[in-house]
């Protein structure tokens, strides 16, 4: 084996958990992060709140990083639309699964995941070195041929009374979708909606946010009591034209960078990195151009199928009007009739078009 067979750029969870996936089956792999393990650590991101499904967790189990984690488990997932008739509750007995999620912070699951990586003893460096491949795990895909959903995500930490329990909510506005993911008793809050309002409730003061977040979302997960920092970061599809080039493959928002409604960007990327791994680990040349056109079969039917579901939950449950509006309603109290639609949706959204289990 060469000193550097898989080179990876970018330290996030997607990098860390391919790089741990990759020490495990034996391959030398160097994880590039831009710093060193004892360097000072980059400020702390505002919060993002990320939710993964029951595959990333088997993900993560597999390659021994799930018990170093905190999760808040979701255990139930109730979607409606304001203003109008229709809710849908998804729950983990619906997908036979333990619970539909599991949320975090973003910067603390970074974190926890680096932490492991340098704790195994993979090798680091700042720049990428020679390798076999480089995988691009750096961040968001190209700007070229993206859509801009001329939308931004607020995003913030509220308390309510009673405090969270193990539902997720999805509520479809008329500014756009609103999650309230369950977190550290909490809920974290990502709203999407137009830039210029997106503005005015980040700088509001606590009462005046708190009352529109109220208005918009109803008295389901109780009444809002605080509220932490609002953060703002606007909204885009970018898809990479190819997830491959020469001794060279993309993985997670390098390759896709998606809306965050219904959450899976994150969990996207992690099934990028798992059927990459399984194809490198007995690999004579891992950047082979055979095996790297392997690798974008494998993840083309997957990956097309969660972005066209992504991007038609994006823009199908804002707005429309009244007979848009009585469309959503029937199809989600259908969803919410049909038992056996509710298992195939909510497994599909868990598990993408792989066979994870």
């Amino acid at each position: 084996m060469t000193p550097a067979e898989v080179a990876i750029a970018g330290a996030g969870p997607v990098g860390c958990a391919l790089a741990l996936d990759l020490k495990r089956c034996g391959v030398a792999v160097v994880l590039c992060a831009g710093r060193r393990p004892g360097e000072a650590t980059p400020p702390a991101p505002p919060l993002r709140p990320i939710a993964l499904s029951h595959a990333s967790r088997l993900i993560l189990e597999r390659v021994g990083a799930w018990n170093v984690l905190d999760p808040t488990p979701i255990r139930t997932i109730h979607v409606s639309q304001a203003g109008a008739f229709g809710r849908t509750r998804i729950s983990a007995e619906d997908a036979g699964v333990p619970a539909l999620g599991y949320v975090f912070d973003y910067g603390a699951l970074s974190a926890a995941l680096f932490e492991l990586v340098a704790a195994r003893g993979i090798a680091m460096a700042g720049e990428p070195p020679a390798a076999a491949l480089l995988v691009h795990a750096e961040g968001s895909a190209p700007e070229e041929g993206g859509k801009d959903y001329r939308q931004e995500a607020l995003v913030t930490l509220v308390r309510t009374d009673p405090p969270s329990s193990g539902t997720a909510y999805e509520r479809f506005t008329r500014e756009g979708p609103l999650a309230l993911l369950p977190l550290a008793g909490g809920y974290a809050v990502v709203w999407a909606m137009a830039p210029d309002r997106a503005a005015e409730l980040a700088g509001a003061d606590e009462r005046a946010f708190l009352a529109a977040l109220g208005a918009a979302f109803g008295e389901r997960a109780g009444t809002f009591v605080a509220a932490d920092e609002r953060f703002r970061f606007p909204l885009t599809l970018r898809v990479r034209s190819s997830r491959t080039g020469v001794r060279e493959a993309y993985v997670g928002n390098t390759a896709q960078t998606l809306h965050p409604v219904a959450g899976q960007g994150l969990n996207l990327g992690l099934r990028d990195a798992w059927d990459l791994a399984r194809l490198l680990q007995d690999a004579q040349d891992p950047g082979d151009a055979r095996l790297l056109a392997r690798y974008a079969a494998m993840r083309r039917l997957d990956a097309m199928t969660t972005i066209r579901i992504t991007d038609l939950l994006a823009g199908a449950f804002t707005g429309g009007g009244p007979l848009l509006a009585s469309a959503r309603g029937a199809a989600m109290t259908a969803l919410d009739a049909f038992s056996p639609a509710r298992r195939f949706f909510a497994r599909r959204m868990i598990f993408g078009s792989s066979a994870i289990p």
